[in-house]
C-alpha cells in the first residue's frame, strides 16, 4: 500500500533532489506539488517545479501555485545560493502539460488532507506560508494529516541566515510560529540537514545514463550547488541537500532520530526572527508539541539518495533536451 504524500516546496536545488527521491519511491504516491516563495519568487519556483516534473515524465502530478510573499515581513529570496531563477541545471522550459491548477496551494493542501483523511503526509520543505494559510482555512488540518514533516529551523545548532535562524523559518517567521505551535510537526532542521551532503566521490560516481545528458548535468549541479566559501564556512566537503533528508525520513523510518519538545518560533526582532526554541530542560512546564530531528544515519541516507538517483538516470535517455 502506498502512502500519499503532498510536497510544499520552493525549488531550489535541494528541493529538486527531494522531489526526485519522492517520485522514485514506489511506497510513496506524490499527490501534488504546492509551490511557495522562497529560493526565488513563486512564479519561478512554480516554473522550476513544473520543469522537474516534465524532466522525468511525471506530468500527471498536479502543481498548485501558492503564496507569493510572507504573511507580514518583506519577501527575501535565495538566488545567490541556488542560482538564477532559484535553481541550477539544464532544465526544460515548462509546457502546457504541467500548467498549474486553478486552486491556490493552501486550498489544495486542505482538499488533499480531506480527501486522504488520516493518511496524507505533508512534507513542507520551503517557507511555511502555504501551510499557515491552510491551517487558517481548516483549523482541523493537523488532525486530518497523518503527519507533517518540516525542513526548517535550527534547534540546537547555529542558523544559516542569522546566528539563530534557518532560512525557511526566517523567510516567514509568523507562518513558522503558527504552524509549529498548532500542528504537532516533525522538524528536520539544520541540526541534522547541514551534514546531509552527498560526498564528492559519490557525486562524481553517479552513473546510469548513456552519456552526459541534461538530467545527469542537472543532478551534478543540484548536488554541488554550494560555492567554495559556503563549504568552508560550514566545514563540509559538499553541499547540504537539506530537503532530501525529509523525504528520506518518510521512506525509511531509521534514517532520522527525533526527540519530543515543547517548541516555539520567534517572530519579532532581528535576532529572534525565525529562531526555533526547543525547551530541552522543561523550564516552561509546557507539554511537548512537536518532534525535532537530533541525529541521522547519514550512510543510510546517502545510499538511499544515490540508489534512487541512479535508478532514475538509468531510465532517462541521454538525449532528452530542453
Amino acid at each position: 500500500m502506498t502512502r500519499p504524500l503532498l510536497i510544499d516546496t520552493d525549488p531550489g536545488c535541494d528541493d529538486a533532489v527531494a522531489i526526485l527521491l519522492a517520485l522514485e519511491c514506489d511506497a510513496l504516491e506524490v499527490t501534488g506539488l504546492t509551490t511557495v516563495h522562497g529560493n526565488a519568487p513563486v512564479e519561478e519556483t512554480t516554473a522550476n517545479a513544473r520543469a522537474i516534473l516534465e524532466f522525468v515524465d511525471r506530468t500527471d502530478v498536479p502543481v498548485a501555485m501558492g503564496a507569493d510573499r510572507p504573511l507580514l515581513v518583506d519577501l527575501e529570496t535565495s538566488e545567490h545560493v541556488h542560482g538564477e531563477g532559484g535553481i541550477m541545471g539544464d532544465l526544460p522550459d515548462p509546457g502546457p502539460a504541467t500548467r498549474p491548477i486553478e486552486t491556490h496551494a493552501a486550498q489544495y493542501i486542505v482538499e488533499q488532507a480531506r480527501a486522504h483523511e488520516g493518511d496524507l503526509s505533508l512534507a513542507a520543505i520551503g517557507p511555511l506560508t502555504n501551510v499557515a494559510l491552510a491551517v487558517a482555512i481548516e483549523p482541523d488540518l493537523p488532525d486530518l494529516l497523518d503527519e507533517l514533516v518540516i525542513m526548517g529551523g535550527a534547534a540546537f545548532t547555529p542558523g544559516n541566515v542569522t546566528p539563530l535562524a534557518e532560512a525557511n523559518f526566517h523567510s516567514d517567521p509568523h507562518a513558522a510560529r503558527r504552524v509549529v505551535r498548532d500542528c504537532d510537526p516533525t522538524i528536520v532542521g539544520l541540526d541534522v540537514t547541514q551534514r546531509a551532503a552527498v560526498p564528492p566521490e559519490l557525486v562524481d560516481g553517479l552513473d546510469g545514463s548513456e552519456g552526459d545528458g541534461p538530467l545527469e548535468r542537472s543532478l551534478q549541479a543540484w548536488l554541488t550547488y554550494y560555492e567554495d566559501d559556503r563549504l568552508e564556512r560550514y566545514g563540509i566537503d559538499s553541499a547540504a541537500i537539506h530537503d532530501a533528508l525529509v523525504v528520506a525520513s518518510l521512506i525509511d523510518d531509521d534514517v532520522v532520530e527525533t526527540s519530543v519538545y515543547h517548541l516555539e518560533v520567534g517572530a519579532d526582532g532581528d535576532l529572534a526572527r525565525g529562531a526555533l526554541v526547543a525547551d530541552a530542560n522543561d523550564v516552561t512546564g509546557e507539554e511537548p508539541n512537536g518532534r525535532v530531528a537530533v541525529d541521522a544515519d547519514y550512510e543510510r541516507y546517502r545510499e538511499l539518495v544515490v540508489r534512487s538517483l541512479e535508478r532514475r538516470l538509468a531510465r532517462t535517455p541521454s538525449d532528452v533536451t530542453q
